[in-house]
């Protein structure tokens, strides 16, 4: 089982563009972190009736419905980047473009109570992988959206992009 400290990554092991996203989160125990976070997510959707789930802040912005599938769509990726990684696979991994996935995403049609239950299990599946990460495989690294980023940088993310989107729900959505 892995540390369950993981440190800060050094801004050369990601892109510059997910500094807005390691830069959000707070100095401690990650893990930790991701799993009252998650809880703090899922309690928060949970205050959104079906009605209001379906809002949108302006026009061509994702429901919240959409936004809850982009934050299981997003944590998948990341997850996914973290376990090729890990294992020492050196395939370069591909982008993905957020905008179209949420477009061909069938999220906005889902009920939200459908949506909340899927984030509680892939954050559940996230975090039993990344505590069996040891130290050496959190400092392992790949190659996704053509950067080098290291395991550790992308448990980073994932805390970070959830935070993002929670702040965009909050102030944007009024949630």
């Amino acid at each position: 089982m892995a540390n369950l400290t993981i440190p800060r990554p050094a801004a050369s092991e990601f892109a510059e563009y997910y500094q807005r996203y390691v830069s959000q989160v707070p100095d401690g125990d990650l893990l930790s972190d991701l799993e009252k976070q998650g809880r703090e997510t899922v309690k928060l959707l949970r205050g959104i009736d079906e009605k209001r789930s379906q809002h949108r802040y302006a026009e061509g912005k994702w429901t919240i419905r959409e936004v809850a599938g982009h934050l299981i769509d997003t944590e998948r990726v990341f997850a996914y980047r973290a376990l090729s990684f890990a294992r020492g696979d050196q395939t370069a991994l591909p982008s993905f473009d957020e905008n179209e996935w949420a477009r061909t995403s069938n999220a906005g049609r889902r009920a939200l109570p459908e949506l909340i239950a899927e984030f509680e299990l892939v954050r559940a599946a996230t975090l039993a992988m990344f505590r069996g990460f040891t130290d050496v495989e959190f400092g392992r690294k790949g190659v996704a959206s053509n950067n080098p980023i290291t395991v550790r940088a992308l448990a980073y993310i994932v805390a970070g992009h959830e935070r993002h989107h929670v702040k965009v729900l909050r102030e944007r959505y009024g949630v």
